[in-house]
């Protein structure tokens, strides 16, 4: 049984075999940044803090963007797909961040949700080959490739770090505060 917080984020289970853990983590962390970006408008997701120039928009399509990268690319070897696939990433490596504020927040929203979609399908579909030990198709320079659990635990970590992120944009943006 699910159960969800006072702000609607499934909680991680309390006890659970490891594969139930690792995605419970991750899909907690998900639903914190929708809860951190939710009923903002274009002001909202453009709002920075101090000399930063990160915003919730931004985070929505970096994140967006690493799950294609580290779901689809990684771990099942697949080409980038639209629209990272027509990104000069040598020349812009923070394309996705900045280019964030010419997205409308419904199309930040559809992107960084059907990137879930996407990811929460093939995370299933290497579960079923492999397992948490199932190895990513595309490899470091030295040859070694990340297990799903490294990348798993990866995603979590990258999650948590944004979301620390994102509690003190939308607190400047409106004082909404909370974890």
């Amino acid at each position: 049984m699910i159960h969800l917080d006072g702000q609607e984020r499934p909680e991680p289970p309390l006890e659970a075999d490891e594969t139930t853990t690792l995605l419970g983590f991750l899909e907690f962390q998900r639903a914190t940044l929708v809860w951190k970006c939710a009923g903002l408008d274009v002001t909202g997701l453009k709002a920075t803090v101090g000399a930063s120039s990160m915003t919730l928009g931004g985070l929505l399509k970096h994140l967006a963007y690493v799950e294609d990268d580290w779901f689809s690319r990684w771990l099942h070897g697949k080409d980038r797909q639209p629209p990272w696939d027509t990104v000069n990433w040598q020349a812009d490596p923070d394309w996705d961040w900045h280019s964030a504020a010419e997205d409308s927040p419904e199309q930040l929203h559809a992107l960084w949700q059907n990137a879930v979609t996407r990811s929460r399908s093939l995370v299933a579909e290497a579960l079923a080959d492999g397992g948490l030990e199932r190895r990513a198709r595309r490899t470091w320079p030295d040859g070694r490739a990340p297990s799903l659990r490294w990348i798993l635990c990866h995603m979590i970590e990258e999650y948590a770090r944004h979301n620390g992120h994102a509690d003190l944009l939308r607190e400047a943006v409106d004082g909404l505060t909370g974890e």
